[in-house]
């Protein structure tokens, strides 16, 4: 069950895990029906149901029942990011409070569901909210996805190994260093690499 005034939750939040398991297993369908649901997915019956209005909230699905490109990152090798991900979306206004409510203890995330949502402590929502966020949280990777968000990756030069002498010490003995990330052109003209370095040390360094 999910309404537009709470964060996603379902009061079978065990069909969850079933569906999330299915999802990966079967092929991506065209759209996302109750009908999928009970017949590829082979979950027939009133509690999964729940489960499309929780999968549109957290990102999987947009509003006509269309898988999404998270949807689809789930099913491959990127699914413990978009899982993370997906959590993130859904429950926005808990990451707003603690950025690492993922790690948060039982009685700390009901806590953090209380205060975002404003719901009465030890309620049966609140209760099944906080198991809804454990039972997508445990296909996430959170480390995956902090990987996948940060800046591709460059060469990276160190200040110390470009400047002449001790250009990085100051005053008192205290070093400063700095790590550039660049992202170099393809070629194969080494001229290309060696202009860069060169404006680099003439512009940044000194």
């Amino acid at each position: 069950m999910t309404d537009n005034n709470s964060l996603p939750y379902l009061n079978a939040y065990g069909s969850l895990t079933k569906v999330l398991d299915k999802i990966k297993e079967a092929e991506t369908p065209n759209r996302f029906s109750q009908d999928y649901l009970a017949t590829t997915l082979q979950l027939p019956g009133g509690s999964p149901k729940p489960v499309i209005p929780f999968l549109k909230r957290t990102g999987f699905l947009a509003s006509d029942g269309t898988p999404t490109e998270l949807y689809k990152r789930f099913r491959g090798a990127q699914s413990g990011a978009a899982a993370a991900e997906a959590l993130r979306i859904g429950y926005k206004p808990i990451y707003r409070i603690n950025e690492f409510a993922h790690d948060a203890s039982d009685p700390k995330l009901r806590d953090l569901i209380v205060q975002a949502t404003g719901a009465k402590k030890g309620s049966k929502i609140v209760v099944a909210t906080a198991a809804s966020f454990k039972a997508l949280n445990a296909f996430a990777d959170h480390t995956a996805m902090a990987q996948d968000a940060a800046p591709g990756a460059g060469e990276e030069i160190d200040r110390g190994d470009l400047a002449d002498g001790d250009g990085g010490e100051l005053a008192g003995g205290i070093k400063l260093g700095y790590t550039i990330n660049l992202h170099l052109p393809p070629t194969s003209e080494v001229a290309v690499f060696d202009a860069i370095f060169r404006s680099l040390k003439e512009h940044l360094i000194r």
